[in-house]
């Protein structure tokens, strides 16, 4: 028993010393780049206080979005670094001889780098991707291939969830274009077609009091960030008239938005005599396979 303790106390007790190292080394500056990254997210809206405004509320989305990716980037460095460290010590600490290891290890790394630029493409791309905001977790985004809610931002490849459920991984190093419907707000765009002989001014008039109607309503002010607007006349044929109305909308509220703009106009047109024909397609809507 005495030679076990003696054994025990020597280099196992050195090996399970530097593992308890590493896994609270991993957890503390997990922890701790959390709260930073939060804190200094953290410039007109803090974590404590309420969002006023919509334009306060999709700040804050945007930053806990933002926080949450910068995170899970940290995290993984963090992760790469400590666990490296920790088998370099436990390595020496065994009695083998890390210098010709570590040589030899950058010898394969230069090899490795040039046989996995394309690897090496996309955890770059990923990097600038989190650092320049250019989309966060729950963004719905059209990435040229995709157009979907993005679900975790990696280094080397983003997750996407379609409007159909399907999940893409998408290379960052393959993404060229990034089109971000969730920053900021949305323009919610409703075409409404009318009789070639209807009374603009009175369609106008009708739409003007659906857009106040809209104002004052609490339930179209949680989807419409404005008040709508009567854009004019966007298109004339053979058939109607196109009138185009637009509002801003929280970017995850566009096409609610817009189904309620379009039901009030609806309502508003039968009451005042307003007669909306039939048409093939409106402007703004692609064709039919």
């Amino acid at each position: 028993m005495d030679s076990f303790w003696k054994w025990f106390l020597g280099i196992p007790l050195q090996l399970v010393i530097i593992l308890g190292i590493a896994i609270v080394s991993q957890a503390v500056l997990g922890r701790l780049v959390e709260r930073l990254t939060f804190r200094a997210m953290s410039t007109r809206i803090t974590r404590d206080s309420e969002p006023k405004t919509p334009e306060e509320v999709i700040e804050r989305s945007r930053r806990d979005q933002r926080a949450e990716s910068i995170t899970a980037l940290l995290r993984s460095v963090i992760v790469g670094l400590v666990w490296s460290i920790a088998g370099i010590t436990m390595l020496s600490t065994i009695g083998i001889n890390v210098g010709p290891l570590l040589a030899s290890a950058g010898v394969v790394g230069v090899a490795l780098g040039f046989g996995a630029q394309t690897l090496v493409k996309d955890y770059l791309a990923g990097i600038f991707m989190i650092i320049e905001d250019q989309y966060g977790i729950g963004d719905l985004v059209d990435l040229g291939q995709v157009v979907g809610t993005v679900e975790e931002v990696g280094l080397r490849v983003t997750r996407l969830r379609d409007m159909s459920g399907v999940v893409w991984y998408v290379r960052n190093g393959e993404i060229l274009r990034v089109a971000n419907r969730s920053q900021g707000w949305t323009l919610a765009i409703v075409d409404v077609p009318v009789s070639y002989d209807s009374d603009l001014d009175k369609v106008r008039d009708i739409i003007e009091r659906v857009a106040d109607d809209m104002t004052e309503d609490p339930v179209s002010r949680e989807l419409l960030l404005d008040r709508p607007e009567y854009a004019g006349v966007e298109s004339v044929s053979g058939e109607a008239v196109i009138i185009r109305v637009t509002a801003r909308a929280m970017p995850d509220k566009q096409v609610a938005g817009s189904r309620a703009i379009r039901e009030r106009l609806k309502v508003a047109f039968d009451e005042g005599g307003v007669k909306v024909p039939a048409v093939l397609r409106l402007p703004h809507q692609p064709p039919k396979a």
